[in-house]
């Protein structure tokens, strides 16, 4: 039966107009179906493509054990499998499909098999940093800052679900009913989290932070407007005078692009132990030991947690420990080694400002389970911090560093902290957001350091109301 044949009998079946039909005949099936069902044309009538997409589907997890073929050194010899069955399945079937239309159902089988399925277009785009699946039916993006619905859908709620599981597989985790919650990463080091039902009302839901394989250096960032070349100067100065930085702000701000960056000026002598849960930081150097985190087994063991890694990390003999971003107890001991020794170090923290970094890092120590004065943690933190670096998104989806300030001490049990840089909003044209970083007239303490290893900068950068 040829596709004229197959459209002719479709009709008869669901009484589409035979005008309509006979103008698309042409067209490939996925298209004349979907153009008839978008215009209200046809109700209920199968997607022929789809429905041997779903059968040879079916019939390949059945028939090629998949685990058995890693997705990206055994891509060949995966496609050399799945081609002979869908010539035998074809030869079966009574809609013959074309060379092209052929083609297009291999390499749409071979990406629902081990790759992403709907969801690959979206990841090979560069210019989507979000990917947020509201059950099977409604796909979200973030192109540019901004939210947009996009027409992919999933077959079902199965389809989804094994997507996710084939994800969270990849690196050796597992999510079901008993534990429906999970983190993970693709191979290009993109964050994924996924949450299921009982738990997720809508469904399966997963939502895909991507960080694509290019690696931002400072000069895309200055470019971005994120911050300034007079201000990259500052921070290479800062890494290479070993002192440790507390990067802060909200989801989406960039911490983690920035903790790249500044993670960039590290001189590639040194060994570096990085240590999050789950691996997105791509580091330039050479000597890099990356360490992540992992949740418990089904039977609730094996639980190895970011504070425990810490502490390993401490016998690994590291020039510099950066972590990933501080959640708990973990941070204690990350103050700890920032103090005795291994300086230098970086991480990064959610909070909406600078201040409120601190009073969450403090919460955060008294999670680690000692009964220490408030006092005592306050002191404990000035001495560890040196810079505290505020991040935030602006409406208009760009990311910028809204504050560069100095950790100077303690003063009735208060952590004192000065503002070197901030950036002044000043309006809004044509909906984006138009301002400047400016100095706050206070020269840092931390200059003193940075003269000694050389680095020399124009007094002029540190007067009040200067543009950086």
């Amino acid at each position: 039966m040829g596709l004229r044949d197959l459209l002719k009998k479709s009709q008869e079946r669901q009484n589409v107009v035979p005008a309509r039909l006979a103008a698309a005949a042409t067209d490939p099936v996925r298209a004349v179906f979907k153009k008839a069902e978008d215009e209200g044309k046809v109700t209920g009538l199968p997607d022929a493509y789809s429905a041997i997409k779903h059968r040879l589907h079916q019939r390949i997890l059945k028939e090629v054990d998949v685990t058995r073929f890693d997705p990206d050194r055994d891509r060949d010899a995966f496609r050399s499998a799945v081609n002979a069955i869908i010539q035998e399945t074809l030869a079966e079937s009574p809609a013959p499909l074309t060379k092209d239309e052929k083609q297009r159902l291999i390499d749409d089988v071979l990406s629902e098999a081990v790759g992403l399925g709907p969801l690959g277009v979206l990841v090979d785009d560069a210019a989507i940093s979000d990917i947020l699946v509201n059950g099977p039916y409604k796909v979200y993006i973030e192109r540019f800052g901004q939210l947009e619905l996009t027409d992919i859908k999933f077959r079902d709620h199965e389809h989804l679900m094994r997507l996710i599981e084939r994800i969270v597989a990849r690196v050796g985790r597992h999510i079901d009913q008993h534990a429906p919650m999970v983190d993970a990463r693709l191979p290009d080091g993109s964050r994924v989290n996924a949450i299921i039902p009982p738990l997720s009302l809508a469904g399966p839901v997963l939502s895909i932070r991507r960080f694509g394989n290019r690696r931002y250096g400072a000069e895309d960032l200055a470019k971005f407007g994120t911050l300034t070349p007079q201000m990259i100067e500052i921070f290479e100065s800062l890494v290479h005078t070993r002192h440790n930085v507390l990067i802060s702000g909200g989801t989406g701000t960039g911490k983690t692009t920035f903790l790249n960056v500044l993670s960039s000026f590290i001189a590639p002598k040194e060994r570096i132990v990085t240590i999050e849960d789950a691996a997105e930081l791509k580091l330039a150097q050479d000597h890099v030991v990356s360490l992540e985190s992992r949740p418990p087994n089904i039977e609730g063991r094996g639980r190895v947690a970011i504070r425990d890694l810490v502490i390993n990390a401490l016998r690994m003999r590291p020039d510099r420990i950066i972590v990933g971003e501080v959640r708990g107890g973990e941070a204690f001991d990350m103050l700890q080694a920032m103090s005795t020794g291994h300086d230098g170090g970086m991480t990064t923290i959610h909070s909406n400002t600078s201040r409120d970094a601190l009073k969450r890092l403090e919460s955060m120590v008294l999670l680690a389970g000692f009964d220490i004065p408030s006092q005592a943690i306050r002191e404990f933190i000035a001495s560890a911090l040196n810079v505290l670096v505020h991040l935030e998104r602006f409406p208009d989806g760009t990311r910028k560093v809204v504050s560069v300030s100095e950790i100077v001490g303690i003063e009735k049990g208060t952590i004192l902290i000065q503002d070197i840089f901030l950036f002044q909003r000043q309006e809004v044209h044509d909906g984006k957001v138009v301002g400047r970083h400016v100095s706050t007239g206070v020269r840092p303490q931390f200059m003193q350091r940075c003269e000694l290893h050389g680095y020399r900068f124009d007094p002029a950068l540190f007067q009040r109301g200067h543009a950086v």
